[in-house]
């Protein structure tokens, strides 16, 4: 049976909004992270087949498929192909499944796989009323639509209505989401202070470490935050960060490992995207794990490590109560609220962490899955090597 390896991964620190990275050009960015991951893998670049990075908001110094732009910025072999993906907020996790699915099929032996964004130079309502306006159209991606309309009604679609929805349903408490959000600063805090990010951090100029995590922050400065909707539970505190970053992996074959020399440090043992109520939205990992879990024979509690995206905090909260997972071992390092979620680049930059997290602490499986826009979530199971 094939396989595909994970042979290095890297990732910027990730900047705050408007923050050390917020000038960097994002090509700029995810050229550092390609050369960082070329040198420090050993792989000659001319035998990379393609190079497939996440990005959303594909306007402005994100257009023009800023894989192949990032590529080219590096310096690295013209003959080097690249492509761009949009699946919402998991885009370089789902660049990661295209690469290993390109390993597994036998059809490329070595892939690069990543993301790239930059929040502060692109805004999200920005980038959405740059590309609407000018043609006419309707702000947002369902207005208009008698299809959609007809099947969802006029129901809001957007994330925040979404997290509302979720700690409606599961019955999480503002007071609970506060909680996981301080842990999630504290966790971060306390991985920074003990050099867990070391090995897979590549600094940028200045900008050495993460900016996002507050040391200074507390359950009483986050229940003082006006929620964002009216009447809602969800305020700034309990919502991921603004943020810049950019990350890449290198996925090679078993031939790819052989004829040039490499080292594998994990192979891929599960990948796998499912859907369920666009509204709600940001609920699918639960049925996104279940389905994984059933695919690979494992259990929960077979998983040692996990790294799922905290867009808000109801979203780990309602997976944690689905799934019956540890939370001591979940998000171990602090997650999104505290660490930032540069859209198009976070797939990659949580699976990096998840990597380099697994081998500190000597565990076999890691999970990751996120949320993404749609009502949709990938899930990559990793095997340390």
């Amino acid at each position: 049976m094939a396989e595909a390896y994970i042979v290095e991964a890297v990732r910027t620190p990730v900047g705050k909004r408007n923050g050390g990275l917020a000038p960097v050009h994002p090509a700029d960015l995810g050229a550092h992270v390609l050369r960082a991951l070329m040198e420090r893998s050993g792989a000659d670049p001319a035998a990379v087949e393609d190079v497939v990075f996440g990005c959303l908001d594909t306007v402005g110094p994100q257009a023009g498929d800023i894989a192949r732009t990032c590529w080219l910025a590096a310096g690295l072999p013209e003959e080097v192909p690249g492509v761009t993906v949009d699946r919402q907020c998991g885009s370089s996790q789902q660049a990661i499944h295209f690469a290993a699915q390109a390993v597994l099929s036998g059809t490329q032996d070595l892939v690069v796989a990543g993301g790239v964004q930059n929040m502060s130079m692109v805004p999200i309502a920005y980038a959405s009323r740059q590309a609407a306006v000018p043609l006419g159209l309707t702000e947002g991606p369902f207005a208009g639509s008698e299809g959609w309309r007809k099947r969802y009604g006029d129901r809001p679609v957007n994330q925040f209505y979404g997290a509302e929805l979720i700690a409606e349903t599961w019955d999480i408490t503002r007071e609970a989401m506060e909680e996981f959000a301080l842990r999630s600063h504290q966790r971060a805090v306390r991985a920074m202070d003990e050099g867990r990010f070391a090995r897979e951090l590549v600094p940028y100029g200045e900008v050495t470490a993460d900016e996002g995590p507050r040391r200074d922050t507390s359950r009483a400065k986050m229940a003082a935050l006006k929620p964002v909707m009216d009447g809602g539970r969800i305020t700034a505190a309990l919502s991921s960060q603004v943020s810049d970053g950019a990350a890449a992996m290198l996925i090679a074959s078993e031939r790819a490992v052989r004829d040039h020399g490499l080292t594998p440090r994990a192979r891929i043992h599960h990948l796998s995207v499912r859907g369920e109520d666009p509204v709600r939205m940001l609920s699918a990992p639960i049925p996104a794990t279940a389905h994984a879990l059933a695919k690979t024979g494992l259990a929960i509690s077979d998983i040692d490590l996990v790294e799922i995206n905290e867009a808000f905090a109801p979203v780990v909260l309602a997976w944690l109560k689905e799934t019956g997972a540890d939370p001591e071992r979940v998000n171990v390092n602090g997650g999104a609220i505290a660490l930032g979620h540069p859209l198009g680049a976070t797939g990659t930059k949580l699976m990096t962490t998840l990597l380099h997290e697994l081998e500190r602490t000597g565990g076999r499986y890691g999970l990751q899955t996120m949320c993404e826009g749609g009502g949709q979530a990938n899930v990559t199971i990793l095997e340390r090597l």
